[in-house]
């Protein structure tokens, strides 16, 4: 059976669907941050979704997933994960049955790979919440990032669409934020340091730092320092 073949048959279907998600997903997450809007920044926002479902009395389902998301990873990646170790053990599971005589039908391997797959999510939320800088910025008063300074990851910053800002706040923890130049400003491109002096909903309006101010924008405690001063 050819690569093909073997991804096509329909034992592995729901694996090699799952396997398409994580491309669809993560294309559709880069395409809406390219027009500065992060899907999985507003899903996360409606929900509440933290890395952790926070609220009273037992949830059930929420609960659980809570425990699954062991390190409390942003939504985009706990369903990236989710499905990229669902494919991957069913898969292995039906390489597995195959080896041993012939594949188990789906609506039993499904559910196998999902019991498989859910300590190993758990266990790759923990890795990732350390590799990664985590987007909080559904989590957090994003008032609190006016006045601060960030560098431009997704431009050039002009008047019409925005772009991205990655900024850090008095936390240091890292926030990418849409954002578009002042009305007066001149383009700011990708690279530039910018100050954050206004929001509008969710988009920034950001301005060029200074000379005197990009060094001191390194650090969390001079940023708040700026922060403070206007």
């Amino acid at each position: 059976m050819g690569i093909l073949e073997h991804l096509l048959a329909p034992d592995v279907r729901p694996f090699a669907i799952a396997a398409v998600m994580i491309v669809f997903v993560g294309g559709v997450e880069v395409i809406s941050m390219l027009i500065g809007f992060s899907i999985s920044e507003s899903i996360g926002s409606a929900f509440n979704f933290d890395g952790h479902f926070n609220g009273h009395g037992d949830h059930g389902l929420l609960n659980a997933i809570s425990w699954i998301n062991a390190g409390g990873v942003p939504l985009l990646i706990f369903v990236l994960l989710v499905l990229g170790m669902f494919s991957i053990a069913g898969f292995l599971i039906q390489d597995i049955a195959r080896a041993l005589g012939g594949p188990l039908p789906t609506i039993v391997a499904a559910p196998a790979a999902l019991v498989v797959a859910l300590p190993f999510v758990r266990a790759s939320s923990r890795l990732v919440a350390k590799i990664i800088p985590r987007d909080e910025s559904y989590a957090v008063d994003l008032g609190d990032l006016v006045g601060r300074v960030g560098e431009v990851v997704i431009g050039p910053l002009d008047q019409g669409l925005p772009g991205r800002v990655r900024v850090k706040d008095i936390y240091g923890n890292l926030h990418f934020v849409a954002a578009s130049a002042a009305p007066a400003s001149p383009p700011l491109p990708q690279g530039a340091s910018v100050l954050l002096v206004d929001r509008d909903d969710t988009r920034f309006v950001a301005v060029a730092v200074p000379d005197d101010l990009k060094s001191p924008a390194k650090s969390p405690a001079s940023s708040r320092s700026i922060s403070q001063s206007h």
